[in-house]
């Protein structure tokens, strides 16, 4: 492969939707009080004498009825996963000054999608003015972390020049405040251009495997009673294991794998930007990498768990802070239930990023339903 046509990520955006909400706001319903079904299934420790690293970081939470959730940011009126698709699409591409007609390929991981049956990349297509081909990508939380392996593999290959990939996760649709579920969750949507160039992040090296252990432990069912899709996110018994060792699995062998297709080791590696979709994943991964905890990105305060968008959402979020110097390489996993788990080794460089004016805007918004 020419230096020229190695892919890179060349720009990167997040949005998040406009309705902030915080414990009060559970509490104010009644919620916050008693324990529910719904989460006591997923994160709970049934024996203290036998812990797993998981365990060992999630103890510390199982006082609290919220498990350690600050605030979440969920949709709006009229707002919906295309739109905030489409806003971040827009920001990633505005700011590497690059047009509709200058995408050769859309890649869409909407989860869970805001259509019954098909995917939202045609709609998102549709919306940017896009021309080419749109695919939709569905990995569960891990979808945005393969698209960008997807992207990476199509501008190496030389069939693209310029993907764009666009992210979106809307958990409040199918998990309302009257399910204990919906504490830790939130909305939240990213997007980011890979491009065949000598500027950008350049992708090393990445790992996938599947996370089939967890096929009994989430589904989703009909159910009239939720208004905004007539869908519910359901749990089952075992969903606290196969969730607990699909994490402990996973993040070794990802994250190692994909060290190993880059050529690097955990010691050279200046940042870990996992996606967070518990208030004590951040430290799980430290534990588990057997890194300093300073060196692990947590969006989970700000955001809770937005699902695919999580990864994303972090990696901006750094830039943003500062956290980012020119040549470091960064770490960045993903785990989905009932899906995959995913891994990629990058070496930062001149990445356009977008600013967020949004979420630094709800960051001080009155909470409200």
């Amino acid at each position: 492969m020419f230096d020229h046509q190695r892919p890179v990520l060349r720009s990167l955006a997040a949005v998040s939707p406009s309705v902030v909400r915080r414990n009060d706001f559970f509490r104010a319903l009644g919620h916050g009080a008693r324990r529910d079904p719904s989460l006591g299934r997923v994160w709970t420790v049934p024996d203290e004498s036998t812990l797993t690293d998981f365990e060992r970081e999630m103890l510390p939470y199982l006082s609290d009825p919220f498990r350690g959730t600050v605030e979440r940011r969920v949709l709006g009126p009229g707002e919906s996963s295309v739109s905030l698709l489409v806003e971040a699409g827009r920001r990633a591409l505005a700011s590497a000054n690059l047009r509709a007609h200058d995408v050769d390929a859309l890649l869409c991981a909407s989860f869970p999608s805001g259509q019954v049956g098909i995917g939202e990349a045609a709609f998102v297509a549709r919306e940017l003015g896009l021309r080419g081909s749109s695919l939709n990508v569905e990995s569960a939380c891990a979808s945005a972390l393969v698209a960008l392996d997807m992207a990476s593999s199509l501008v190496a290959s030389g069939r693209h020049q310029r993907v764009l990939v666009v992210t979106a996760c809307t958990y409040s649709r199918v998990c309302p405040p009257d399910d204990s579920l919906s504490w830790t969750i939130g909305d939240g949507a990213a997007a980011f251009v890979v491009e065949a160039s000598r500027h950008g992040a350049a992708v090393l090296g990445a790992y996938n495997t599947h996370t089939a252990e967890s096929c009994d432990a989430l589904s989703y069912a009909i159910d009239p009673t939720v208004e905004a899709s007539g869908m519910r996110m359901k749990t089952f018994e075992g969903a606290r294991t196969a969730l607990r060792d699909g994490a402990e699995r996973t993040v070794p062998e990802c994250c190692n794998g994909a060290l190993r297709a880059a050529g690097v080791r955990i010691e050279d590696i200046a940042l870990v930007v996992p996606n967070t979709p518990t208030a004590w994943f951040a430290a799980f991964v430290a534990r588990k990498l057997g890194v300093e905890r300073s060196r692990v990105v947590d969006t989970y305060p700000r955001y809770a768990n937005i699902g695919p968008a999580l990864w994303p959402t972090g990696l901006h979020r750094a830039a943003l802070d500062g956290r980012l110097s020119q040549g470091d390489l960064v770490l960045l996993y993903a785990v989905g239930s009932v899906a995959s788990a995913a891994a990629a080794v990058i070496r930062w460089g001149d990445v356009a990023i977008a600013a967020d004016d949004r979420a630094h805007a709800a960051e001080f918004a009155p909470s409200h339903a």
